[in-house]
């Protein structure tokens, strides 16, 4: 069973770029269910969203998370960055949840210090989880995909607070041979008037339309294979007049970069795979090359052990227990997740699968930061439960 997707050359009546999707009867069907469960998700996200900001609110207003926090709070945390940089406002911005100021940065350090928490190595971390609650609760600083940014912007507050982080860095990027595929969908859909994927013609011409189009294609191509998703993604860049590894070379450190960034004191490097792919819908072969492959790369380039993993989206859909177990068969000392949550002592069993808190653009105060560093709203989205690792 396979999906060829291919763009045709033509536009169509309403200036859409055509989308032509080829498959057999099976792949078809799937498809139309994904696309079915990708509208329906626009609305579950919004509404989770919703309810995660009103529950942000609620748990300060009342004051609950600080009253909750000495049962939910854990032994620590693992911040997790993508970029740090001066905003820039931009027309259509899907991925402003990926980026923060400096000044917060800045914020957001001195606010843990203030609070008790020792900023720690990584490596550090299983030990200190060892301990238990009633040691010195600690932060973990992790920072994905190796933008430039990191060192430009990041890297200076890093050392005002001599603050340990890991890089997790992704090998396709600092070559420059592979792209940033969720960043190429949203420029594409930022440039074309619509677009027809699979049987609908999706307009372009609003903001709330190219959101809802990015939902959509991004939600649907989540559950296909790699070729599928680069193949749909290559010619709809193309269609675009788009060049696919602009973004790549201008966003993310080369090879060099991450060599100097590697000799600061104060940074660790980990593996992200050879090309960002969700590994979940991967085979177990690609799966394991993907990983196994670039820290092969990253250990030969920067004549150092790489000891940590980040799993590439790193949702349930892109990590479960067979990714767990095979970043435990190569030998990882952690593994991390993006599933959201703080530590708690019973993780040290589970190094594999550990969760970030997400320290991003739709909650720049430390008030909502507080909330989720207590891990109330985990615990109550939880249901209870202190791990989720299923």
């Amino acid at each position: 069973m396979g999906l060829f997707l291919a763009l045709s050359t033509d536009k169509g009546s309403h200036g859409e770029i055509n989308v032509d999707l080829k498959c057999d009867a099976a792949t078809e069907l799937q498809l139309n269910a994904v696309t079915v469960i990708a509208n329906r998700m626009k609305t579950v996200a919004d509404l989770k969203h919703l309810l995660f900001r009103a529950g942000l609110s609620t748990l300060s207003v009342f004051g609950a998370a600080r009253l909750m926090a000495p049962m939910t709070r854990g032994c620590g945390a693992i911040l997790m960055f993508h970029n740090v940089r001066p905003y820039v406002a931009k027309r259509f911005d899907p991925h402003r949840i990926l980026e923060i100021t400096p000044a917060y940065l800045d914020t957001v350090l001195t606010h843990v210090k203030a609070r008790g928490y020792d900023i720690i190595a990584l490596d550090d971390m299983p030990e200190r989880m060892d301990r238990g609650a009633s040691a010195r609760p600690f932060v973990v600083l992790t920072f994905d995909d190796g933008y430039r940014d990191t060192v430009e912007h990041a890297l200076p507050v890093l050392c005002k607070h001599a603050a340990p982080f890991t890089v997790f860095a992704t090998t396709g990027f600092l070559g420059a041979t592979a792209p940033l595929w969720w960043l190429d969908l949203e420029d594409a859909l930022s440039v074309l008037p619509a677009v027809q994927f699979h049987e609908q013609i999706l307009p372009l011409t609003s903001n709330k339309e190219r959101l809802r189009a990015f939902r959509l294609i991004y939600t649907a191509l989540r559950a296909q294979p790699e070729p599928a998703l680069s193949g749909f993604i290559s010619d709809l860049v193309r269609q675009a007049r788009l060049d696919p590894l602009l973004r790549t070379s201008t966003l993310c450190l080369d090879w060099d970069g991450l060599r100097s960034l590697a000799r600061e004191p104060l940074c660790s490097i980990g593996a992200h795979t050879l090309t960002h792919p969700l590994l979940g819908p991967q085979t177990l072969d690609t799966a394991r090359h993907e990983i196994l492959e670039s820290r092969r790369l990253l250990e030969s380039e920067l004549q150092r052990d790489v000891r940590h993993l980040a799993y590439p989206v790193g949702d349930p859909v892109a990590a479960g227990q067979r990714e767990f177990a095979i970043a435990g068969e190569l030998g990882f000392a952690t593994a991390v997740t993006t599933r959201p949550g703080v530590l708690f002592p019973k993780h040290v069993n589970h190094l594999h699968a550990l969760p970030r808190l997400s320290v991003n653009g739709l909650y720049q105060s430390i008030t909502d930061f507080d909330v989720l560093l207590s891990g109330a709203a985990f615990w109550l989205f939880n249901r209870g439960r202190k791990l989720n690792v299923d």
